[in-house]
This record gives C-alpha cells, structure tokens and sequence, in this order.
C-alpha cells in the first residue's frame, strides 16, 4: 500500500485537536488506515544533537485504491468528516460569467490518436499557495503518475500558469524534428528528437523516455501563440511552469485509458480546489474533439447507487434504521438520501439513495457501500455471532494426496522450492531445448515485462532458475516443488486447466540419474502404487519407466513414467465396464504417460547458466486420485 507522509502539526491543525501517537494511531486504525512511523522522536533526537531537522511527519498506508488519500488535504478532509468536526465538501463547477460560450477550449487533433489519443483538462482559479500546500501539489502528482498512472504509461499529469499562456490549446501529435522548445529547467531550446538524447542520463526523466520515443508522431500542446506547454508525458515547458505565486492554474491530463484518465483529473482538481478564493469551486474545459463533437471537462458528477438497509444489516449482524445508516455513510464522505415509502411499495422505504462523489472512485457497487456502514460503526464493535450453519472444513483432495508426496520427500533430505507461476516464453520452450505447438501454453495478452510471458506448463524452468539464482549453494542441491501447471483445454469453459504436478531436481558433480530414479521409487511407494514391468499385461494397476526421448534431457539418459489407471469401482456401471474390459480390452491400453525423468541435456543448463550435471522429475499427479 502507498505511504503518505504528512506534516504532523499540519494535520493536528486541520483536525482541530493535538493527539497522541497512540491516540492517532487508533484514529487511522477505526478508519482503516495504518499509521507507519511517526518521526517526531527522530526529530527531536536530531535537534538535541544540533544536526538540521525537518518538521515532525506521520507516515500513513493507504489503501491502494483510496486515491483521494495521497495527500494532506485528502486524508484530513476524510478524518474531519468521519469525525462529524466538518461537513462534507460539496465540489462544483463555475462557469465563466459568459456561460459555457465563455469556456476555455481545448482543440484535440485526429493525429493523436496513433500516439496518446485522450486527455482531459481542469483550471483552479485564484488559487493560493504555500510553501507546504505548493509542495503537496507536486508530490500529489508525483503519486498519481506512479500508482495510478503506472509511471505515467497510462496517465500523465501537466499543471502550468494560465496567466503566461493563451487560449484556446491546441493537442497535437507532430513528427519530433518539428516540435522544439525550452524544456522544464533548461535555458536552450530543443526539438523533442534531441530531448530523448538530452534526457538519456538525467534519472527521473529518463525512466518515461521509452513510452514515445519510438513512436512516429510526439503528442504536444499548444497555446493560441503557438507556445509549447508540454510534451506529454515526458516533460513540461519552462515558458509555463507554476510556481508559489501562480494564481491560476491550468491542469491537463493525458492518457491511453479513459476510465483512469478522469479519476486523475477529477483528484487533482477536487483536491486543491480548497485553496481557491472560493474553495471547492473548479472551472471546467471544453474539449472540441476533430469530429466537432465537445465535452465538458473534467466530469465531477456523483455516482448514484441505491442500497438496502436490510443488506447492509444482514452483511454486518446489526439492526440498525435506515437513518442511522445515512448518518454512518456521511461519515464516510457519502451523500445518503433517504426515499419515502408510498403505500403501494412499503420496501420502498428499506432503499437508501447514495450519491458518490467523484473523489470515491473505490465505491462501484453495493457491497462498497456496506463496507463503508461497517467502516463508520467500527469494526471492532460489530457483534460476534455463531453461524447459523456447521460446516467442517477438511482439505481437496488433491491437495492432500500432494501433502503426501511433499511431507516424504521433505523427510527425505529435499529443499521445497516456489517459483512463481508465470514465466517468460523462452524459459518455458527455448532454454528446455522444447517446440511450442503453440496449442499447449496459455499467453499473457499484454505482459509487464518479458518475464511474464505465458503460464508455466512444467516445474523444471523454476527449479533451474533457482539452481541458477544459488549457485554458491553447497552441493548437492536437492529441489522439489509440487504445485500447479496450466494448460489450454478447448473443451473447458475457461479454454484451460490446471493440472497438480510434482517435480524434482537434482545437482551435483555427477548426474544423480539413480537418486532421482529413488525419489521416483518411493514417491509411488507412500501414494501405495507398486512397481511393474513394460511387459506386464496382468497387473490391473501400477507404473513403470521406459526409455524416453524428451529433448530436455540428455538422448540415452531419459525415461517417460507410465501409469495404469486402475479400474472403475463404486457402481454396477463400473463393475460392467471392468468386466467388458477384462475379456476384450488389453490391461495395457490403460496405460498413461504421466511424467519424465533423467539427466538434463547439456545445453538446457547452459541456457540456465548452470556448469554442474542435474537429473530432474517430474509427473502428474492428479492420475492418482481414486476413480469412482
């Protein structure tokens, strides 16, 4: 969760009272936040030592999706409500005295539709600043680009000074040679292509770089001047940077997502429009899009979700009245509202209208609301009941037949390893010197990072990769896992399955084929599976190994592991089927392939930077589950 340092004296101001750490603490924990640190002892530590010092600061999680929490203004705002010691602010767009003619524009071009293709704009006029207000304002927007924004991949903020520039604005998207000007902090001006160069060494700007630099058009924003405000996302113009005394500020955000897009504005904007001249007062922008159709900017208009008192009480074990709960909504920022019951609909009254404001975007359904009732009366105060229903809870079967195979070869000497379930496609295919028929691997379909590619269809890559990872281990390293692979299946509703499989690793300076072969040997021995010949066509259940030629595995030392399923049993229609089996069905026709063995291939290892032999194991497990 985000840590949101504060100024302590700051926010005992804004609250109106002085507490105790262990007084706030209970404050943040009834409102469902965490206080981290407080640094007023470290403070004062310092001070007594005569080394400088800043002012005393809290450190608050937040909840991820609380956006409206990232600031001082937002969380004291949030406590001052809950604690009834203010109203809830009631957020409103102001028209220029001319009316929506009056409004400032902003002009969208088709061509940004191949680069950044949405923006959304917002003004906060006669604004007034301080030191610690101004520095709240650009660390709001550094969260926002962070969280939210995803480093500004999917939302960039831009603020400048409405008075050095001039309406109407203009976004663009331009090939980079053509667009030049003077930069944020820098005295020359550059076109956007020499930026990328320019920006390369500076670490805060050079992590966005990547997000346009390959693009064919830059996208930009323009004055009626035909002045440069920014190149979004990357950096704002020097000409119309804010400062302490800017006293009308121009907000625009742009994005490749919508639904983020105006959750960003609307935080900017309804955040700090406390210091207008008139708080809470936001004056919006139109956006002329190149089809002449326009929009006003930004949209603070209220959610409206209707919830029932008789669920909030049935979810939370209390009996409270529909006006008791509007009073616990409030608290929360929410603007309840009651509905009357005609006589025609008595249920009518048990409905309550919840008005959410544009800063409670975490509030999209019902439940939400019930969660916040809860919030507001104080978790640790709602009452304690039995169940009205008894229920033992006992483990799935397959995770208890994994246990088994876990707890012996734990027992046995082996270290249990959890690598993660996603892995790039080359770690999966490529390094284990195997084809993908491209009908087995389930894709990411847009994945963060090579890395996280496709979901593993075996164990071996992750027990390499942590040999790999532990290469200064003492040999022998003895690695298991037993976890879940997944495949695609057409015939599954969700176009894929999960499948329990159970591997093994081996290192040392020999191969180990016979070690791994043991663990085979009495992984079957505890799950009661006994040992038969290839040749055996009596025997109605047990496994064997025959040579194998998996190209993970080095030709001449790899085995395939088959297993005869036992017989149906528990039925008359199982009994018939084994009975037509017995007579014309040969055992070995029930024969599966559930796994391989064997010493890894030379240059599987190389691929995973390992210079010692391994064998390895690996089989399914869930072929040993009882049939009925």
């Amino acid at each position: 969760m985000p840590t949101v340092p504060v100024d302590k004296a700051d926010l005992f101001e804004r609250l109106g009272k002085q507490y105790t750490t262990d007084e706030f603490d209970r404050l943040c924990f009834d409102y469902g936040l965490e206080l981290d640190e407080d640094t007023t002892e470290d403070v004062e530590a310092a001070i007594k030592n005569g080394l400088p010092a800043e002012r005393p600061q809290l450190k608050i999680e937040v909840p991820a999706n609380r956006y409206d929490l990232l600031c001082i203004e937002g969380i004291s705002r949030a406590l001052g409500v809950f604690l009834e010691r203010q109203e809830v602010p009631q957020y409103k767009l102001v028209y220029p005295s001319g009316g929506e003619s009056k409004l400032i524009t902003m002009n969208i071009h088709p061509e940004t539709q191949r680069v950044r293709p949405l923006i959304a704009c917002a003004i906060l006029r006669n604004i007034r600043f301080t030191p610690r207000s101004y520095k709240s304002f650009i660390d709001l927007q550094d969260k926002l680009n962070q969280n939210i924004g995803r480093r500004r991949w999917l939302v960039a903020i831009g603020t400048h000074d409405l008075d050095a520039i001039e309406e109407p604005f203009r976004f663009e998207a331009r090939d980079p040679e053509k667009i030049k000007f003077k930069a944020l902090g820098k005295n020359v001006e550059y076109t956007a292509k020499e930026l990328m160069t320019v920006y390369e060494s500076d670490k805060h700007v050079s992590r966005f770089l990547p997000i346009i630099r390959d693009a064919p058009v830059y996208p930009v924003i323009y004055d009626s001047r035909d002045r440069v405000l920014s190149l979004p996302p990357i950096i704002n113009s020097e000409h119309s940077k804010i400062s302490l005394n800017t006293r009308n500020v121009f907000i625009e955000v742009t994005a490749t997502d919508d639904t983020k897009l105006q959750i960003v504005v609307n935080m900017v904007a309804t955040m700090f429009s406390e210091y207008c001249e008139e708080p809470y007062t936001i004056e919006p922008v139109k956006l002329v899009f190149p089809d002449g159709s326009t929009r006003i900017s930004p949209d603070i208009s209220p959610l409206t979700i209707t919830a029932r008192a008789s669920y909030i009480n049935s979810c939370t074990s209390l009996s409270l009245s529909p006006p008791a709960i509007a009073r616990l909504l409030t608290r929360m920022t929410l603007k309840p509202a009651l509905n009357t019951a005609p006589s025609s609909n008595p249920g009518y009254a048990d409905e309550i209208t919840v008005a959410v404001p544009c800063t409670r975007p975490d509030i999209l359904h019902e439940c939400d609301v019930v969660e916040d009732a809860a919030v507001a009366y104080g978790y640790n105060n709602l009452p304690d009941i039995f169940p009205k229903t008894s229920t033992i809870a006992q483990p799935l079967p397959i995770s208890r037949l994994a246990d088994v195979i876990r707890r012996e070869w734990a027992m046995s000497g082996w270290v249990e390893a959890l690598p993660l379930i996603l892995c790039s496609h080359e770690e999966n295919f490529t390094l284990m010197n195997r084809s993908d028929p491209g009908t087995l691997a389930v894709r990411i379909a847009n994945p963060k990072t090579l890395e996280f590619q496709v979901v593993r269809t075996s164990l071996l890559p992750g027990l390499l990769k942590t040999v790999r990872e532990n290469r200064s281990h003492a040999l022998p390293i003895r690695l298991f896992e037993v976890s879940d692979v997944v495949f695609k299946d057409a015939t599954q509703e969700r176009q894929a399955r999960n499948e329990r499989h159970a591997a093994a690793l081996w290192c040392s300076k020999t191969a180990g084929f016979e070690v791994i072969h043991g663990l085979l040997d009495r992984a079957m021995r505890m799950l009661e599976v006994p040992r038969i010949a290839s040749t055996d066509h009596t025997s109605e259940r047990g496994y064997y190994i025959v040579e194998g030629n998996d190209p993970a595995y080095f030709p001449g030392r790899a085995a395939d592991v088959y297993f005869r399923l036992p017989p149906v049993r528990g039925s008359t229609v199982g009994h018939l089927i084994n009975v037509v089996n017995r007579n014309l069905v040969p055992l070995s026709s029930r024969d599966v392939k559930i796994g391989t063995l064997g010493v890894l291939h030379p240059v599987v290892l190389s691929n995973f930077e390992i210079t010692y032999p391994c064998s390895a194991l690996e089989f399914n497990v869930e072929v040993f589950l009882k049939r009925s």
